[in-house]
């Protein structure tokens, strides 16, 4: 399977902006510039884009690990927060408020935990990026 997107940058890399469109048109001409990526401008960002995709993978996964266990979870809800300093990705923080019916709290951490360290995105930024959760089962 192969997914993909586009990017079209015009200008230079302050004044400059562009757009980001995916397969699925979900993102569609997409605005992004320096004020959305350094500032708190309109528009999406590459870091913004990361903890979407950080969040969803980890949501996921840990539904497959959790049902794996025996459980069925209600509600899954991940907040990913990306640190970028320097110039660099430094950080992904995954934030869990979870309903599973059943589960006691050890076995619940035991399960984020496995997520949080297999999931396609933990994978692919776990080698140059510090990744951690807290997960609060409610």
């Amino acid at each position: 399977m192969i997914r993909h997107a586009t990017a079209v940058w015009n200008g230079s890399g302050k004044e400059g902006s562009g757009h980001l469109t995916t397969a699925s048109t979900v993102l569609n001409q997409t605005q992004y510039s320096f004020v959305s990526r350094f500032e708190s401008g309109i528009g999406t960002n590459p870091e913004e884009l990361i903890a979407a995709a950080h969040a969803g993978c980890f949501a996921m996964k840990l539904s497959f690990v959790l049902g794996a266990a025996g459980f069925t979870p209600e509600s899954l809800e991940t907040k990913c927060e990306i640190t970028f300093e320097n110039g660099a990705l430094t950080k992904s923080h995954l934030i869990l408020t979870a309903k599973v019916p059943g589960i006691d709290a050890e076995k619940f951490q035991e399960c984020v935990k496995d997520a949080e360290q297999n999931c396609p995105i933990s994978k692919l930024l776990g080698s140059g990026l510090a990744i951690s959760s807290e997960a609060n089962l409610v």
